[in-house]
């Protein structure tokens, strides 16, 4: 096992900032900023273990001992932009009461927004997986867990049954998804996106 040790872990002196010794998850969160840098930087196709090794100041073992390979690198990465996703809607859902109009609003908003604010990088490392079987498993547990969001929160306001909510939000979910791409690709506005979204979840509640 690769030490985590500045004076040993040191590259190249092109590394992104000077390193210090780090705790294990620390190092591990600093990776994955550093990564993300890569992908916004230079594309996901740079996104190599090796690369990062270079950009974070540490050694190629480190890098590995974290991800093991690149596909673990891109899918740990995928997560944790996920998370930050996720985390920004249950902070938004979890402030106030609202009717079916408002919470649609809030979760189409916040939903594209999070999409927008990472400037088509989702949509890179996730092209960078394309194929992978792996990716396919991890997608599919990501958005499980959007479509129990979204369902959790608007079953208060929905005359449907809890199976037809859910199966409705996984329609939602793919329309978001859909709709987040567009973006990126430039084919229409946030706030066209929102309001395709919004207009989705309000039909989806009757």
């Amino acid at each position: 096992m690769a030490r985590d040790d500045v004076n040993n872990d040191r590259t190249d002196t092109g590394a992104d900032a000077p390193s210090r010794r780090l705790s294990k998850a620390e190092r591990r969160q600093q990776l994955l900023d550093t990564a993300l840098r890569i992908v916004r930087e230079e594309g996901a196709d740079r996104l190599t273990l090796g690369h990062l090794a270079i950009r974070a100041g540490v050694s190629k073992p480190v890098t590995y001992e974290h991800f093991g390979t690149r596909s673990g690198l891109l899918i740990e990465l995928y997560r944790a932009m996920d998370e930050q996703q996720v985390s920004v809607l249950r902070q938004v859902l979890a402030t106030g009461e609202r009717d079916a109009a408002q919470t649609a609003g809030v979760l189409a908003t916040t939903y594209l927004q999070c999409a927008s604010d990472t400037n088509g990088e989702w949509h890179a490392v996730g092209a960078a997986l394309a194929g992978s079987a792996e990716k396919d498993a991890v997608l599919r547990d990501l958005l499980d867990g959007y479509v129990q969001l979204f369902a959790n929160a608007l079953a208060p306001h929905s005359r449907v049954s809890a199976t037809a909510l859910a199966c409705r939000c996984e329609g939602i979910i793919g329309a978001g998804e859909a709709l987040s791409a567009a973006m990126v690709r430039g084919r229409c506005s946030e706030a066209d996106a929102v309001d395709a979204l919004v207009a989705l979840i309000r039909g989806a509640l009757v």
